[in-house]
């Protein structure tokens, strides 16, 4: 049982109240480990089984049939996660108001995967993905919920920081199953599918959530003006959902097409006879992994401490700023190989420092998954957006110099923005 499970109010009010008392390891690590199934499930099918699958369906036009999947995916992704944070929210069982989303969003999820494995054409792909992209974005409400819900505003640069472990180890341990546990495209998916509702089960079952005392009254105006992002109304939360959306922009336009560029710029099946552009892609993983690991708590409690969020948000910027540069100039493996490590502090730094300054400028506690759907937007859109940049780019606009550079100035315009935010330090 953790801090916050032994102060839970009868009445219903704990659902509402701002925590104060510090959570335990064992809420940490659960949340943590269901974190890691949401981030397997995107990351195997996004960076390998994906593009692997679409490139056996449509050799020819590959990069086209992977922005419309991946596109279609994050278009239902944007829209999903904050409807169903909203009906998170609302929803008042025995359950609890977070689980019954956690668990059903991961069934969904997993059995979309198994849908997906058995798909042959891009059409069906696509469907699979957006069904998949369903379960998963309710699965992410409800846990994205959970730090406003049971962290204290002084903890929650160290608690994002570990949560925040998983979306990088997620694309590791995803990789490596799907690449070298899985023979074939088919089985990765049947084992993402397998470990997603495994690896929620235990928070799920192990940890309390808060019931409401009460469903609030419905209102649709009152309803759908909530999904409404306005610089009047709630200026801090809008500018912090502004930088996030161009910072995950510029993310989005680099990654996309990562494993096509090793395979045509880098050469990196002719610089290594035998190997894979899968292995290389890997090894960039393993790289970057490693450098998230080690910076991305470390950076949440100097911010907690410090209490300084903006600043050093600005610097993962400026960090992520210049690997971009280097792939650029310079489409070659040892630079792939360090900006990977360079990428990885960067983002270590964001991941923590953002997630915990995001929390605190929530409009109202009433609608904390709302609004972090909300927020979640500003992740989900860029994968729509990101294939309708990059693709053109690549395509024929410059080419993967000019993709790198685009990627750079909207990480760099991002960074700067935050400033624009005036109640977080």
């Amino acid at each position: 049982m953790t801090t916050s499970d032994r102060h839970v109010a009868p009445d219903g009010r704990a659902a509402l109240a701002e925590p104060t008392r510090r959570v335990g390891p064992w809420w940490v690590a659960g949340i943590s480990l269901a974190n890691l199934a949401l981030w397997m499930a995107y990351f195997g099918p996004l960076q390998v089984l994906l593009p692997s699958q679409v490139a056996s369906i449509d050799p020819v036009g590959k990069e086209g049939s992977l922005a419309l999947v991946t596109g279609a995916g994050a278009a239902v992704a944007m829209l999903l996660n904050p409807v169903a944070g909203a009906l998170s929210d609302r929803t008042a069982g025995r359950f609890g108001r977070r689980h019954p989303w956690s668990l059903g969003g991961a069934l969904v999820g997993a059995g979309a995967l198994v849908l997906l494995a058995g798909q042959g054409s891009i059409l069906g792909v696509a469907a699979g993905w957006c069904l998949a992209q369903a379960g998963l974005n309710a699965m992410q409400a409800a846990l994205g919920a959970g730090v406003p819900d049971h962290v204290p505003v002084g903890q929650r640069g160290e608690v994002s920081g570990w949560i925040g472990i998983p979306q990088s180890l997620g694309v590791v341990l995803a990789v490596v199953l799907v690449t070298m546990v899985a023979t074939t495209t088919e089985s990765g998916y049947f084992l993402i599918a397998a470990l997603v509702p495994l690896c929620v089960l235990p928070f799920v079952l192990t940890t309390h959530d808060p019931r409401l005392a009460a469903r609030p009254p419905f209102e649709p105006r009152a309803f759908l003006r909530g999904f409404w992002i306005s610089p009047r109304s709630h200026p801090d939360f809008f500018w912090a959902w502004l930088t996030r959306f161009l910072m995950q922009l510029g993310n989005a336009v680099a990654t996309l097409y990562l494993l096509y560029f090793l395979t045509d710029a880098v050469g990196y099946e002719r610089l290594f006879p035998g190997e894979k552009a899968e292995d290389g892609l890997l090894v960039l993983i393993l790289i970057y992994t490693a450098a998230v690991v080690l910076t991305t708590v470390v950076a949440g409690v100097i911010s907690d401490r410090l209490g300084r969020r903006r600043a050093l948000v600005t610097v993962s910027g400026l960090i992520s700023v210049v690997p971009a540069v280097m792939l650029a100039f310079w489409p070659q493996w040892p630079v792939a190989t360090a900006g990977a490590a360079i990428m990885g502090v960067g983002f270590g730094i964001y991941l923590s420092v953002d997630n915990a300054l995001v929390t605190q400028v929530l409009p109202a506690a009433e609608g904390r998954a709302k609004d972090l759907g909300v927020i979640n937007i500003a992740n989900s859109g860029p994968q729509v957006l990101g294939p309708v940049v990059a693709g053109p780019i690549v395509a024929g606009l410059g080419g993967y110099p000019v993709l790198y550079l685009t990627s750079a100035a909207l990480a760099l315009l991002g960074a700067g923005l935050v400033w624009k935010i005036r109640s977080v330090p």
